[in-house]
């Protein structure tokens, strides 16, 4: 099982998206873990967004994430960074997939709804950032067996 961070982006939360976008991440079968609106500080912004300091879109970047309240959700599940990755769709909405959620709810080139972790290292740096002790929960699901196809004794 992997965690992914997953942030609804100001625009997602904007623009009243955030029902629709929690439930393709929960009808895909990953299991909330941890979820919470919070506003994003300056010093967060810069820390999460390090890579990306010094490039053009940079201030920007922080403008928009520091504009209003985020959703900030820990999704876990077999494969869970990937999943969501191909949930999102392709980085601009103008560029992405219909039926992906950047193609389905987007346009923007540069408002994109949504950020996930892009690999497991990143993924354990940016959960660590939004998310402190206790604040992930470690619980199964019922569900799980009927998610995942767990005959060999692990879920696959």
């Amino acid at each position: 099982m992997e965690t992914s961070l997953i942030i609804l982006k100001p625009d997602a939360v904007q623009r009243a998206l955030v029902g629709s976008i929690l439930s393709r991440f929960e009808q895909k079968g990953l299991q909330i873990v941890g979820m919470k609106l919070m506003r994003i500080s300056q010093d967060l912004a810069a820390k999460h967004y390090k890579d990306h300091a010094g490039k053009p879109f940079y201030a920007g970047l922080v403008k928009f994430m520091t504009s209003e309240p985020v959703v900030v959700l820990a999704l876990r599940g077999v494969g869970a960074i990937g999943v969501c990755r191909n949930l999102m769709g392709a980085t601009f909405g103008s560029k992405a997939a219909a039926g992906t959620i950047r193609g389905d709810f987007g346009i923007s080139n540069s408002f994109n709804l949504v950020h996930g972790s892009d690999g497991p290292e990143a993924a354990a740096r940016e959960l660590g950032l939004f998310f402190g002790p206790g604040e992930i929960a470690d619980s199964s699901r019922a569900i799980d067996t009927w998610v995942y196809d767990s005959a060999s004794g692990k879920p696959e």
